[in-house]
């Protein structure tokens, strides 16, 4: 496989846009970033610029471990960093652990109660994740799922307006969300699926 298939390209008009959540923890240079990788903390993607040196090992680890790896520009890694020295490598990291499926059924045993998960495919925007975070709280909801790819992860922005609930409510970080959901299937869970062009919930005959 060539790098060219191992990570997509990210012009600078994407990057600035994808990078405007300034609460979100950033490490800058290579040793830090390997180390981050070695040391199994919760990476959400792997941004270079190059593919030479050590940023192979780094495209290696960051492949791995199933983390994200973005080609973007050495201009956008100066903007982003602000004047860091990055050496053409920064790593986005979480502000919050994330936990694993057992820990959401655990909660939901410890409670004796059937557990009760909000599933969140694809959502970008971490306003919207930290809100859905309070809402699944206030809920009752004994967790969070969410994907690795193609969505938010756990940013200081969502921490911020989930008013605290992200503390109290599980949030666990899968691959593949089709799978995940066969997993719970066997495990008899049942599904309810959100659609926008759907009846309002407090229509329907639950």
């Amino acid at each position: 496989m060539t790098e060219k298939r191992i990570y997509k390209r990210e012009n600078m008009k994407d990057t600035k846009s994808e990078h405007r959540d300034q609460n979100q923890n950033i490490i800058f240079g290579r040793n830090p970033v390997i180390e981050a990788l070695k040391s199994g903390r919760a990476v959400e993607k792997v941004l270079v610029s190059s593919s030479d040196g050590s940023a192979r090992q780094i495209i290696a680890m960051a492949k791995e471990k199933g983390i994200p790896i973005v080609k973007t520009e050495r201009q956008a890694l100066d903007r982003i960093g602000g004047g860091a020295s990055h050496q053409g490598v920064a790593a986005y990291v979480s502000a919050y652990a994330y936990a694993q499926m057992d820990d959401i059924l655990a909660k939901a045993q410890s409670a004796g109660e059937e557990p009760f998960v909000i599933i969140l495919d694809g959502l970008e925007d971490p306003h919207n994740l930290g809100a859905i975070i309070r809402t699944a709280n206030l809920a009752g909801a004994h967790g969070v799922i969410i994907p690795k790819r193609r969505a938010v992860g756990l940013t200081g922005t969502v921490a911020k307006v989930s008013a605290g609930a992200v503390n109290y409510t599980p949030v666990v970080r899968v691959t593949n969300m089709a799978r995940t959901i066969d997993e719970l299937k066997e495990r008899g869970m049942w599904f309810v699926c959100g659609d926008m062009d759907g009846e309002l919930m407090y229509r329907q005959n639950l």
